[in-house]
């Protein structure tokens, strides 16, 4: 049991450096530019499965929280926490929750690929992807709303969704039809070295 701890302690650091790593690649597009950082996220949540699944964003979003310059483009601080696309922060962290509530603890019985499971791990992924972009478009339109930035033709829910959600569908598509395959493969050799060891016990 020890040693299984450990292990998750090793995968959650781990799936945060890679989330951490993320910053690095960004796509500049409007004001929100697309990242790999959301898809990171919920690919953690999935592949750690359960409550568990959200801990690598929380210490991804701690770390900018904290100074380190992990956010997109390498920026940090509680200054773009609280800037127009801060709404995002919490987002992923409720995504990655999710995906992983949804998913369920990895188990090494899924190398035997199964529609059940390939359905599951795909309505987890696509509800994650879905549910991050709530919490940054409210706070997105406040802030648009409040800066006076909605032109006189447009409303408020119309320039959000311009602005933040349909110029990034098709790339969160893609990123979804990545990594569905990613997770199915991975979680099993994740469970092995989690799980493993509290099955033989059971037994």
């Amino acid at each position: 049991m020890k040693n299984s701890t450990s292990l998750k302690f090793v995968f959650t650091a781990f799936l945060a450096a890679t989330i951490c790593a993320g910053c690095f690649i960004k796509i500049p597009l409007g004001v929100v530019p697309i990242v790999l950082q959301n898809a990171l996220c919920i690919l953690s949540g999935v592949l750690l499965g359960g409550f568990i699944g959200c801990a690598p964003t929380a210490l991804f979003i701690l770390a900018g929280a904290i100074g380190l310059p992990v956010f997109s483009g390498g920026t940090s601080g509680l200054a773009v926490l609280m800037g127009p696309t801060g709404g995002f922060f919490p987002g992923y962290f409720i995504g990655a929750l999710l995906a992983g509530i949804i998913s369920g603890k990895p188990s090494i019985e899924e190398k035997k690929l199964s529609a059940k499971t390939i359905v599951r791990i795909t309505i987890a992924i696509v509800s994650g992807m879905i549910i991050l972009y709530i919490p940054g478009t409210i706070r997105f339109a406040f802030w648009a709303l409040g800066a006076g930035k909605i032109p006189q033709d447009k409303t408020v829910f119309g320039y959000t969704m311009a602005a933040c959600v349909i110029p990034y569908l098709p790339g969160d598509l893609l990123k979804i039809l990545v990594i569905i395959p990613v997770s199915l493969k991975i979680r099993p050799v994740i469970a092995q070295y989690l799980y493993a060891e509290v099955r033989e016990n059971d037994e």
